[in-house]
């Protein structure tokens, strides 16, 4: 994996380059047909900070079954540093590397992040959905800073999220009595289509299956990388 000659590498570039891309983020859009050989991805990164190595995994599935079809990684340097609110751009060229392996392109990618639930309204799932022409959207594990109600117990239940008076989310119940996730558009998909997703994508645990695989492949894939250096 190589870093692409133009990235940022500061945090005012970075931040310039946030605000150039937020314009071309798309908001609506319709959810993929859950029918046989339509296909989903789900992206990851796992990182090893000690030796500065990233590993990021692509993972696809069929949407109607959500039986793996085909995972790949691509292993390489951080990008950028760790700074609050451009985490994208530690994960972008390494997962976008992971997505260009795939044999075939997915009807939608779905991120372990948030799209524009974003201070700036462009996490990672809709820089990656912008630099891609992908639809994507993010379905994170913490609420991060945002404003919202506990959703209803019951599975399906959701409340929006809130930030400066805008809602930017769901709060979803994927699991009856376990607490939620945080669905965001991140590209070329609305927020009640994103919600729809994530559900479908839910049948067993809290985590979406296309999140759950490529958390365990970029791990596996970090951790034999990091042997095989020594």
């Amino acid at each position: 994996m190589s870093v692409p000659s133009d990235w940022p590498s500061t945090e005012r570039e970075a931040l310039a380059e946030q605000q150039r891309l937020r314009p071309m983020v798309a908001t609506d859009g319709p959810a993929p047909d859950r029918v046989a050989g339509t296909l989903v991805a789900g992206v990851d990164v796992a990182y090893d900070d000690e030796r500065d190595v990233v590993a990021a995994a692509a993972v696809l599935l069929d949407y109607a079954t959500l039986e793996v079809v085909e995972e790949v990684t691509a292993v390489g340097q951080v990008a950028f540093p760790y700074l609050p609110g451009l985490l994208a751009f530690r994960e972008v060229p390494a997962v976008v590397e992971a997505l260009g392996q795939l044999s075939a392109e997915p009807a939608l990618v779905v991120c372990d992040g948030y799209g524009v639930a974003h201070p700036r309204r462009l996490g990672l799932a809709s820089h990656l959905g912008v630099l891609t022409g992908l639809p994507t959207i993010g379905v994170a594990k913490t609420p991060f800073t945002f404003t919202y109600r506990a959703p209803g117990a019951e599975r399906g239940a959701w409340e929006p999220l809130v930030d400066a008076g805008e809602i930017v989310g769901r709060a979803v119940r994927t699991r009856e009595g376990v607490k939620p996730v945080f669905v965001s558009v991140g590209h070329r998909i609305g927020l009640t289509e994103a919600t729809e997703v994530t559900l479908a994508l839910t049948p067993h645990y809290r985590l979406p299956e296309t999140t759950r695989r490529a958390d365990s492949l970029c791990r596996r894939a970090l951790a034999e990388a990091v042997s095989a250096a020594g």
